[in-house]
């Protein structure tokens, strides 16, 4: 009976990694644990095999978000902090999507996700509202 072993443990990430960070991790292992790199030996098969099955969880979006509800691994790390600029996502339910802020607070948790104060400027008029933190993303101006 083979053990299932964590796709960031496999890959030495962290589960709030970004997308760039999991892809120079799988390129690193799979060069240096690649069988034509260790003249075709079984157990460096093995290993990659292992590593191709963490990739192909971690860097599939929707399967990487099942496998974190699955394991608990969502939403242990806010991904914001206090002043970040943000952009409310255009799939948002929101009155405010596709509109730019700043988040006010640092995050508040509850049983399932961050929730973020974020203040939005408009004509000399400054408004607070509450998000949750899939609804809202980075913004570089």
């Amino acid at each position: 009976m083979q053990i299932e072993q964590d796709p960031y443990i496999v890959l030495g990430v962290s589960p709030n990694a970004s997308e760039d960070d999991i892809k120079r991790a799988y390129r690193q292992l799979a060069f240096r644990h690649h069988p034509d790199m260790n003249q075709m030996n079984q157990i460096a098969s093995q290993i990659m095999q292992r590593i191709n099955e963490a990739y192909a969880i971690v860097s599939d979006p929707v399967k990487r978000k099942e496998y974190d509800q699955e394991h608990g691994n969502l939403y242990k790390v806010p991904k914001l902090i206090k002043g970040s600029n943000v952009k409310v996502t255009p799939d948002s339910t929101s009155p405010y999507r596709k509109r730019t802020g700043t988040i006010d607070q640092q995050p508040i948790k509850d049983a399932f996700r961050f929730w973020y104060m974020v203040k939005f400027q408009t004509k000399g008029f400054t408004t607070v509202v509450r998000l949750p933190e899939e609804e809202l993303e980075t913004f570089q101006e």
